[in-house]
């Protein structure tokens, strides 16, 4: 007990140290790579210095502040997107340019998938993996029995039906976040009605402006929310990375040291894919990249492609000169669609360790244009949060005519790996923004060009 509460004391005092730089006016970003600093240090020296007991105990009191940080980012996501994408649809001059917007942000977003599970699958060839290899444990039974209890309700929705399932029979349960797939339906929603704004500021201007003047109040009331809980960021990272490292085996990161590595890999090529694309279209990588590792910071410790909306939208608009209506639809979409990591490199890695035990060679081009083709269409609704790549393998594996037991050997270092992942899922969506707004001339270059760093956002 005395352990805990001065390993409290400690990380109380770290909180206050964060505290004072964001008095001092230090910028938020520097904010976050401390807090990022901190969480690493104290999670390894808790490893180090206790045991499982103690650590556990701790870690309970700690996740008070990471936890509920990720709560308050979950509380704000759903009126985020909703007042967000209504505004931005009933400002558009005309249904088309919705359109262009949706198409491209979509095509880029289901491209980078495609690419992203080719990479995963020629990256564990080359590394040589195999399910064959892979140990069973007690934990790992355990998980395995749990999936193969729930493949069969995934495995009995068809891809058509998961089309339909994107159209909200009642919007309202979509808001409390009642299915994996509740971000699109408000999506959805939102855009009817944005379109019934505009339909209404034509056939009856004055009523249609009094509705448009509204919506603004709410995004502006909406945007504050957003701010106050911007600055409780550096204090959630720290808590976050403390939870994770703290909480990690050694030995059973040791034991599937090679599908780690492998999977960082394919993750690290992807992000230079997601450079090359930008690099082509005339955007500056290195900048793109310098403005975005906050977002792709916390995304990497919360685990969370959902929670991590408001960020995204926010360094979309503000530090690489996105639009508004952009913006919210590649974080939004992003968050649910075409996720590069969880939806891509992930059920094609495990795809190609399963194949040579069932006899099949994964360099043929029909098997393997086969799984990509289903991991871009499997990687609709599949969900923001901890556990999205699993439900994309219970997807994917079944269809290619695979177990899913696979996937729970790798519990051990699921969120080690998951973590990355992440952070991938969305610089995928802040780069489908990016491209789709430069493809589209909508990017406002001084915006992006501007050096000056962000300051913590004010309350007042």
């Amino acid at each position: 007990m005395l352990t805990m509460l001065v390993n409290l004391t400690i990380f109380v005092l770290l909180m206050l140290v964060l505290g004072r730089l964001a008095r001092r006016g230090q910028s938020l970003s520097r904010q976050v790579l401390t807090g990022l600093v901190f969480g690493v240090a104290a999670g390894f020296a808790m490893q180090l210095l206790y045991d499982a007991g103690t650590i556990a105990r701790t870690l309970e009191w700690v996740n008070v502040v990471g936890g509920g940080y990720v709560r308050l980012l979950q509380m704000i996501v759903i009126p985020l997107v909703l007042v967000s994408i209504l505004g931005a649809v009933s400002r558009l001059h005309n249904a088309t340019s919705l359109g262009k917007i949706s198409v491209l942000t979509l095509g880029v977003l289901l491209f980078t998938t495609a690419i992203s599970a080719l990479v995963g699958a020629f990256v564990t060839y080359s590394f040589g993996l195999s399910a064959a290899d892979l140990v069973q444990g007690a934990r790992e039974l355990a998980r395995a029995e749990q999936l193969e209890a729930s493949v069969a309700s995934v495995a009995n929705l068809s891809m058509p039906q998961l089309l339909v399932s994107f159209i909200p029979r009642n919007p309202f349960a979509d808001m409390t976040g009642a299915s994996p797939t509740s971000i699109i339906g408000v999506v959805v929603f939102a855009v009817f009605l944005g379109l019934a704004v505009l339909t209404l500021l034509k056939d009856e201007p004055e009523l249609g402006k009094r509705v448009l003047g509204g919506i603004e109040a709410l995004q502006a009331l909406i945007m504050r929310l957003v701010r106050l809980v911007m600055k409780l960021t550096p204090y959630g990272v720290m808590a976050l990375m403390t939870k994770v490292i703290a909480g990690s085996n050694l030995q059973d990161v040791l034991s599937l040291a090679g599908f780690l590595v492998a999977s960082y890999l394919a993750i690290a090529i992807m992000f230079g894919v997601h450079g090359l694309l930008l690099t082509l279209v005339g955007v500056n990588a290195r900048r793109f990249f310098t403005k975005v590792w906050p977002v792709l910071a916390f995304a990497f410790t919360s685990r969370s492609s959902a929670a991590t909306i408001p960020l995204n939208v926010q360094a979309q608009t503000q530090k690489l000169g996105v639009p508004e209506s952009i913006a919210n639809f590649s974080a939004s979409f992003g968050a649910t669609i075409g996720q590069n990591g969880c939806a891509g490199i992930y059920p094609a890695m495990l795809a190609v360790m399963i194949a040579p035990t069932m006899g099949i060679d994964v360099l043929d081009p029909l098997w393997l244009a086969t799984l990509v083709g289903v991991i871009t269409l499997a990687s609709f609704g599949v969900a923001g949060v901890g556990g999205g790549a699993t439900f994309a393998a219970l997807i994917v594996l079944p269809i290619m005519g695979m177990p899913v037991a696979l996937a729970a050997l790798l519990i051990s270092i699921e969120p080690l790996i998951d973590m990355a992942r992440t952070a991938l899922n969305v610089n995928g969506a802040m780069t489908a923004g990016t491209i789709s707004s430069k493809l589209l001339g909508q990017t406002d270059e001084a915006v992006f060009a501007a050096e000056r760093e962000e300051q913590a956002p004010a309350v007042a």
